[in-house]
């Protein structure tokens, strides 16, 4: 092994950095662009260090699989049905790694993981906070904003009767919840999260019902987005119920 690349193992073991990027290594390792080159081509061959993407590299015993997905976008972090899990909110594990972000982004397979990018509008990206420790920390959504991210885009958070007994079982903060839902500008979004919050005696959801109440209009959403497009209708918050309220008690308490 040349001296560049012990340089750079040396470098990485004394930062304890499993994944990192050339920006990186050019900012803190003391090493030109050229060596760097020079010891990540030998590494990648000996198969001690793995190339995620372009620039973007980790050690070949590294399978941290929400900081990789993470380490892959600028901003955002992980999200929808991923973060569900993480949060103890779904028994069911998703074989997808879902990541939130501004970017446009193709989806990725990397050692055997598939991860889907969703990309939203920059003023979305709120709600993250931080997991984990040095190197290896990782961006995620917190409880609230991961629960109106699913019924945003329900299809990323395993579909309704998960998302359903998701945000019956979470201890949520009516103060965030408005937050997010100002964010995400959907109104039906609202009106789904306020019918709930109501049928399933979600407590302490004063604040939310007021904030509510005073967006709500007078068109007519339906409760389950994908569903069939008739029902009976809900008045007070102007949704079409293509669900029957004893199916969304039991699906919430299952």
């Amino acid at each position: 092994m040349i001296a560049v690349q012990k340089d750079l193992l040396s470098f990485l073991d004394n930062s304890d950095w499993d994944i990192f990027s050339i920006d990186m290594l050019l900012l803190e390792s003391g090493l030109s662009k050229p060596q760097i080159n020079e010891a990540l081509r030998r590494l990648i061959q000996s198969k001690i260090i793995l190339r995620l993407e372009n620039g973007k590299y980790c050690r070949h015993n590294f399978s941290d699989e929400y900081r990789i997905g993470n380490f892959l976008v600028d901003n955002g972090g992980i999200a929808y049905w991923t973060a569900m899990n993480i949060h103890g909110l779904t028994e069911q594990i998703p074989n997808v790694v879902y990541v939130q972000t501004s970017q446009a982004k193709a989806n990725k397979i990397i050692f055997g993981v598939r991860y889907k990018f969703i990309r939203v509008k920059s003023e979305k990206l709120i709600g993250f906070k931080t997991i984990g420790y040095g190197n290896h920390q990782y961006q995620i959504t917190d409880v609230e904003k991961t629960i109106v991210d699913c019924f945003d885009l329900p299809a990323y958070g395993g579909g309704y009767a998960e998302i359903i007994k998701a945000f019956n079982h979470a201890d949520l903060r009516p103060q965030k919840m408005v937050k997010y839902c100002k964010a995400i500008h959907n109104i039906a979004v609202v009106k789904r999260l306020a019918y709930l919050c109501e049928l399933l005696e979600k407590p302490q959801m004063e604040y939310f019902l007021r904030y509510a109440q005073s967006v709500c209009n007078q068109k007519y959403n339906l409760f389950e987005s994908d569903g069939e497009k008739n029902g009976k209708t809900n008045r007070r918050w102007r949704l079409i119920m293509n669900m029957d309220e004893d199916e969304i008690i039991e699906i919430a308490h299952s």
